[in-house]
């Protein structure tokens, strides 16, 4: 076995070991085998006596009545060993554990409220520098008390030996400093989490008769909890661990305790908040914190009257309350209450009074979880308002309006209904109101679902009740889709670019309106009289041969048409769809049409002008011509894409809707401030068609056929506007992508084109949404043109910002876009926060259902370019390089 510590079992039963010369760490493992059974040190336990051979057992529970042969034997049987310690293994450590009756450990049944527990034999730590008769008596005493005990020499030992084993009293020898300092050991052991829940016992020097006894305050102030005056009788040291057990450690053994309390608490699902008698805040759980918004620092130690409350709670319910629980009764019922949002929830609320010192109520625990809230709940809290009695009932004013509980043990809805008069009359009105509600035979979708979810409630448990009830308060709002703007105020060209394309004007100054310049014509000028255009020059239809290309270059036809490229663009475009067959129109009226709405155009805008107008309609037909996207749509769906691509921006000012609203615009004031251009260029187009017949083009089809045709139109250039867009997208994504994808990987279908767009054609709302989805990828598709392209109309669009900011600090209206101030914006930022924010993800939409991997290839090369730019620190739409090039 090799150099094995000294080791020795007594008549007592007591074993212990110490340290050979070559083994100095207190960690040192040695065995002695009996059998099959082995005894592991530095710490042996008593619990392997059954296996120690005969001569070796214990043959004494007592200890003799001295305890110096004792000693003597010890010391004598290992005091070659402790004689040959050197200064670098300078600790020994011994444990003990015996009893009256056998070896076995025994255990103690402590009932702390409903809780039972079984608390283990008390573990002792002594700590004395050297072997003396108070260190045997403290010995023997654990001895005869049953306790387990280890022995330390040193401080580090002390440490190592607490921090393995978490004993519960330390008895530490003060009364001499010159092998250790007693008070830094316990400063030390206190230093550690464990040491919580231990009692420290300093052994101090005896005092002469004739000198006054010290102070217990400097021990008290380094960590100890009683002090010891110097006494090596057994059972002095026995009186004094047994009073110690029986107060001190049995009090920290219930405290310990708590921790299993607390444990359940923090990881409860219902809100749960502590409060002392004058309900000053003491606990809140991770639950109360998720409900209330609020973190745990900012609630311990403040008064709930510091809190905000929540105005919708009947004016004298707090006082109700207050008077039924400082009687000591348990109050439920349903409560509002403010989160640190500001918003208000409606809470289940549980309030118990606890008794604690003196008899008295000393705390007051609330179980908090949030109520299902719909309108039904809404009604019969408002009319029990205005009914309920006056008196000392706030139970039964919580009870007659509490809906059907989720959880059925956590509310007595027989006792609280009981005490409430005006009970059965509310119950009544109640199950009358609630027979109207579902005898109704209008009912919208989401109602369905609402009802849907509600009745799922029911008996779910309380996580998915939560959840379901954070479901509710988002489907009940009216922005489904759009997203919660995580960067938008770390990025103020993304901002700006939400604040002026998604706003309708939201920020209005008070008390003014102002009218436009009088340069600027918000209406049609007097129509012109249409050209007959019976040929076309040579130079435009050699561009029109390459129309149906992406890489089809839109400027280069504004320029040989003089800025009237619609009429041209529009004429070989609708004669490919065949759209005069269509409408059974001649060739004359829609070419007069073009020219009426191309002259309504405003060739003095920048960007809103015929030459974009015939870059969307250029898409349209485009995205018209892939296989998935003309299988879905029926003739008439692509005759109306084309028409709303004409006319999607007739007789735009060049300014924003934000612009017109903040303005007080006349057609801002005609269309209520909503969709107010988008509005507007429908309704203009349609009356420009329908004025004189020589371009009404609708005027030889039937009604039926005209509604449903004028129906698309108005659809899809409305579509444009973007406050909608991420409904738009979303509606898509959730109703065309998913479901196609879901078809495409299941083992089960073929995943062929024609039966996927046999199945869209089937049902006409996902046919809207493709020509929705289609226009508005038509309408800003600049950033998957090609460079040369998209630079162009970057360099337009922000060309008409520029000129609105312009106009808006002139006539000291609100600046809806700041960054677009021609002297400071760089026009590459503002693309890449126009790409990431709008443009990716729509389409990524439309590239996965109409496959357009040229486009991709342009907004990823085109994306790079303005990166660039934007890294070189140039505001420009190129490097001063190039330009000058």
């Amino acid at each position: 076995m090799g150099c094995a510590p000294s080791i020795h079992v007594s008549h007592s039963g007591v074993i212990y070991c110490r340290d050979s010369e070559e083994s100095n760490s207190p960690h040192q493992t040695t065995t002695i085998s009996q059998g099959t059974t082995t005894l592991h040190g530095l710490f042996v336990k008593t619990d392997a006596a059954d296996s120690i051979p005969s001569v070796l057992a214990y043959q004494s529970r007592q200890p003799p009545p001295s305890a110096g042969p004792r000693r003597k034997e010890r010391r004598e049987s290992g005091g070659a060993s402790a004689r040959s310690r050197t200064p670098h293994c300078c600790s020994v450590e011994a444990e003990t554990q015996t009893s009256s009756s056998s070896t076995k450990v025994s255990t103690t049944e402590v009932q702390v409220g409903p809780m039972r527990l079984t608390q283990y034999p008390i573990q002792v730590l002594l700590v004395f520098a050297k072997e003396d008769n108070q260190s045997n008596g403290f010995w023997w005493a654990c001895d005869r008390a049953g306790y387990r005990c280890n022995i330390a020499w040193t401080p580090e030992s002390a440490l190592e030996c607490f921090l393995d084993k978490h004993q519960e009293i330390i008895v530490i020898d003060h009364r001499n400093s010159k092998y250790f300092d007693a008070e830094d050991i316990c400063r030390s052991i206190r230093a550690t989490e464990p040491s919580e829940h231990t009692v420290i016992l300093a052994v101090v020097p005896r005092t002469s008769g004739d000198q006054e006894e010290t102070s217990v305050l400097p021990l008290l102030d380094a960590g100890f909890d009683r002090q010891f005056m110097e006494n090596s009788s057994v059972t002095a040291c026995y009186n004094e661990l047994v009073q110690i057990e029986h107060g001190e450690v049995r009090s920290q053994f219930k405290l310990r305790a708590c921790n299993a309390v607390f444990t359940a608490l923090d990881h409860c699902q219902e809100a749960v908040e502590i409060t002392n008698e004058d309900h000053v805040i003491q606990y809140v759980n991770p639950a109360f914190e998720r409900m209330m918004g609020y973190c745990k620092g900012e609630l311990i130690g403040k008064e709930l009257t510091e809190l905000p409350k929540s105005d919708k709670n009947s004016a004298d319910l707090l006082d109700n309350i207050n008077t039924f629980i400082k009687k000591g009764k348990e109050w439920q019922g349903v409560y509002y209450a403010r989160r640190k949002s500001g918003d208000s929830i409606q809470q289940h609320v549980k309030i118990t009074p606890v008794v604690g010192q003196g008899g008295k109520i000393r705390h007051f625990v609330s179980l908090k979880r949030l109520h299902c809230t719909n309108e039904n709940n809404k009604q019969l809290y408002k009319s029990h308002r205005e009914d309920k009695c006056t008196g000392d009932n706030s139970q039964s004013e919580s009870g007659s309006y509490k809906s059907k509980n989720r959880r059925k043990d956590s509310v007595d809805v027989k006792s609280i209904t009981s005490q409430s008069s005006d009970a059965p009359s509310l119950q009544t009105r109640r199950y009358s109101s609630m027979a109207r509600i579902h005898s109704m035979t209008i009912e919208a979708p989401i109602t369905k679902v609402i009802n849907i979810i509600n009745a799922a409630q029911e008996n779910s448990p309380i996580t998915v009740a939560e959840a379901l009830d954070r479901v509710l308060e988002i489907l009940r709002t009216t922005e489904l889709y759009s997203p919660q703007l995580g960067t938008k105020d770390e990025d103020p060209h993304t901002s700006d670019l939400v604040g002026g394309l998604m706003n309708d004007g939201l920020r209005r100054l008070s008390g003014n309106e102002y009218v436009f310049s009088k340069n600027m014509n918000l209406s049609h000028t007097h129509l012109p009289v249409p050209n007959t255009i019976n040929d076309v020059p040579p130079c435009i239809a050699q561009l029109l041969d390459n129309e149906e290309s992406w890489d089809f270059n839109i400027f280069e036809l504004e320029a040989v048409t003089n800025k009237r490229p619609l009429v041209y663009l529009g004429l070989k475009v609708f004669a490919r769809f065949g759209v005069s067959e269509f409408l059974n129109c001649s060739e004359a009226t829609l070419r007069a049409w073009l020219q009426v709405i191309e002259a309504n155009y405003h060739s003095s805008n920048s960007y809103h002008n015929s030459t974009h107008a015939a870059d969307v309609l250029h898409a349209t037909a485009f995205f018209l011509r892939k296989e998935r996207v003309k299988g879905s749509l029926d003739h008439l769906d692509e005759v109306a894409a084309l028409i709303a691509a004409t006319i999607h921006d007739v007789d735009h000012p060049g300014r924003t809707n934000s612009f017109l609203c903040n303005a007080g615009s006349e057609l801002a004031v005609l269309y209520n401030d909503t969709a107010v251009l988008e509005s507007h260029h429908t309704a203009l187009a349609f009356q420009l068609t329908t004025k004189d017949s020589k371009y009404n083009i609708f005027k030889n089809i039937d009604r039926n056929r005209y509604r449903t045709l004028r129906q698309a139109i108005i659809d899809m250039v409305l579509a444009t506007e973007m406050t909608k867009h991420f409904e738009h997208v979303n509606k898509f994504v959730n109703s065309i992508n998913k479901p196609m994808a879901s078809e495409e990987t299941s083992p089960h279908s073929e995943g062929s084109d024609t039966e996927c767009t046999a199945n869209i054609k089937n049902f006409p709302d996902n046919q809207t949404l493709i020509k929705r989805m289609m226009i508005k990828c038509a309408d800003v598709a600049n950033p998957c043109r090609p460079l040369e392209l998209c630079i162009e109309w970057a360099g337009r669009i922000s060309e008409e910002y520029f000129a609105q900011t312009d106009e808006e600090k002139r006539q000291g209206l609100p600046v809806v876009m700041p960054v677009f101030d021609r002297n400071t914006c760089s026009i590459p930022k503002s693309q890449i926060s126009f790409i990431d924010y709008f443009i990716t993800d729509m389409f990524d939409a439309w590239d996965a259902f109409a496959h357009l991997p040229v486009l991709m290839q342009h907004l990823a090369n085109n994306y790079k370019h303005w990166k660039t730019l934007d890294d070189l620190k140039c505001k420009s739409l190129r490097l001063p390089s190039e330009n000058n090039n």
